[in-house]
């Protein structure tokens, strides 16, 4: 029995002491634009990100991010969409130990106001913050593990929020009667009904372990 303890020991020191190795990282600096006048929607679909969107004044769309050998990003523009991805390229030693630094974690992007149709932003354990910004259609905001906040936020056709283990806040653009609202929340305080009908925009909002607080703005 001895025997066996020691051996489990050594393995467990072993495998942290590559994890340890593999876990240094050389992140670097990344940027991306693009000319937002053949682009209607982006998508950042990340994990472990805090993102960051605000506006672009030159007509562009602008990517910052960091990168190293392990953790990279895939951006590309097809048919219209701005699609940005991350991409690990690791050994499953490599997921144990100290994590990035925040400063390589987060990701802004630069939109032109009241340009683009659509915005979707997903990730985890980290926030999503937006400044002031128009769109045409829809915005959905997704964080598994972090807040989701935005100043005067403004859309065309319908907005989706969803938190868990984290809050929702910002302003709409508009009347409270220019939105029906469907809204489900667990454990956390709420300013908004269950459900409103009528508006010809709609508000969709999940919440999980956090409170909600969105106000209308004429």
């Amino acid at each position: 029995m001895k025997k066996i303890f020691i051996l489990m020991t050594a393995c467990i020191a072993l495998v942290f002491s590559l994890s340890g190795c593999s876990s240094q990282q050389t992140f670097t600096a990344r940027e991306e634009s693009f000319d937002a006048a053949g682009i209607s929607s982006v998508v950042i679909d990340v994990e472990a990100r805090e993102v960051s969107v605000g506006v672009s004044d030159d007509g562009k769309i602008h990517i910052g991010c960091f990168e190293s050998e392990k953790e990279f990003y895939e951006i590309r523009s097809e048919e219209g969409v701005l699609t940005m991805s991350l991409v690990y390229d690791k050994e499953w030693t490599d997921f144990i130990g100290v994590k990035p630094s925040d400063e390589v974690r987060k990701i802004s992007v630069a939109v032109p106001d009241q340009m683009l149709s659509d915005l979707k932003v997903v990730t985890t354990n980290e926030k999503i913050c937006l400044d002031t910004l128009s769109f045409t259609g829809s915005v959905s905001l997704d964080s598994n593990g972090g807040d989701v906040s935005f100043e005067t936020l403004s859309v065309g056709v319908a907005v989706g929020l969803t938190a868990k283990d984290g809050n929702i806040s910002g302003t709409l653009a508009g009347g409270w009667d220019d939105f029906s609202i469907s809204c489900e929340t667990k454990k956390g305080e709420c300013n908004l009904p269950e459900s409103k009908p009528g508006g010809a925009k709609s508000l969709t909002v999940q919440c999980n372990n956090g409170d909600v607080n969105i106000a209308f703005s004429l």
